[in-house]
């Protein structure tokens, strides 16, 4: 193209693909200027001005406003630095609205009422340092008193939700369902419950290494055997039990008798209790973490093992 050349605005039309309204109305607020007027008083624009309408309408696409635009491609304000703050706004826009169809998703299936709706979409809004405080809360009424214990330090580090800055709707969703369980006082008294009886578990150690606790015991001792299929109420089973109450017994100082066995199946039960593996699933899906292993079958299997063997 000659440089020198000057184009009417059909012409323009013809080689940006805008229509002679666009260009007339970017000419109107002076985004492209027109070169010169014809003698019949229409407008002539040289070749810059191709160049200049196509960076327009890609700032357009873009959702650059016009007053933004106009300083842009006049130089008033640098495309890199317009660039990275409508990246920034976009991302909170993008962040917004993943909090809006995570909420918006949990109420479609779960049937929410309008009060639950309203928790939903408070929560799903908290800051960085609400969310902190809610989960500080209920940690603090659930191992407040215990913490001092090297086992619980650890434990209350592993059920801490941390939310990324960008999540994904699965993990907004998880976070809203997590935050509203750790608000029910139910729920927190059944985690306390189960806090105060690993608590006593671990007093009777005379060391600050932390015992394995009846949970674990169980479920590497149970495990296997419900793997293969052995029946809780078959004589196959009498070792297995023996095995994780004699642990039991060996936490608590006491005799491996009826009493204590009644006792492990209640505390087996609370533990057992699907709130708490909902929690850790929840936990899973919001930090990133791979999904957790049910432990529901394990405890079942020992809590029927248990109550055969206490009912003779």
């Amino acid at each position: 193209m000659d440089g020198d050349t000057l184009y009417a605005i059909g012409e323009l039309a013809r080689r940006t693909g805008l229509t002679v309204k666009t260009i007339r109305f970017y000419s109107d607020r002076g985004i492209v200027a027109p070169t010169d007027r014809s003698p019949a008083g229409y407008r002539l624009y040289n070749i810059d001005a191709v160049a200049r309408l196509d960076l327009v309408r890609t700032l357009r696409e873009l959702g650059l406003d016009l007053p933004t635009i106009r300083k842009v491609v006049d130089r008033e304000l640098s495309l890199p630095e317009v660039a990275a703050a409508h990246a920034e706004a976009l991302a909170v826009q993008i962040r917004v609205l993943r909090l809006r169809r995570a909420v918006l998703t949990a109420v479609a299936e779960r049937g929410s009422t309008p009060e639950e709706t309203e928790l939903m979409h408070r929560l799903a809004q908290l800051s960085e340092d609400e969310r902190r405080r809610l989960i500080g809360d209920f940690l603090n009424a659930v191992f407040g008193g215990l913490d001092a214990t090297p086992a619980f330090a650890g434990v209350m580090r592993t059920m801490t939700p941390e939310l990324p800055d960008d999540p994904e709707t699965e993990q907004v969703q998880a976070w809203v369902e997590l935050a509203e369980l750790s608000l029910d006082p139910d729920f927190r008294t059944v985690v306390r419950r189960m806090a105060e009886d690993q608590a006593a578990e671990q007093a009777p150690s005379d060391t600050m290494v932390p015992r394995r606790d009846i949970a674990a015991a169980v479920r590497d001792q149970a495990g296997p055997a419900l793997a293969a299929g052995i029946d809780p109420a078959s004589p196959e089973a009498d070792p297995i039990v023996a095995a994780f109450t004699a642990h039991y017994a060996h936490l608590l100082g006491r005799p491996d008798d009826v009493e204590l066995r009644r006792r492990l199946a209640t505390r087996l039960e609370s533990v057992n209790d699907p709130r708490r593996e909902r929690y850790l699933q929840l936990l899973a899906v919001v930090n990133g973490w791979p999904a957790p292993e049910s432990l529901a079958p394990v405890f079942d299997w020992s809590v029927q093992a248990l109550r055969v063997r206490t009912q003779r």
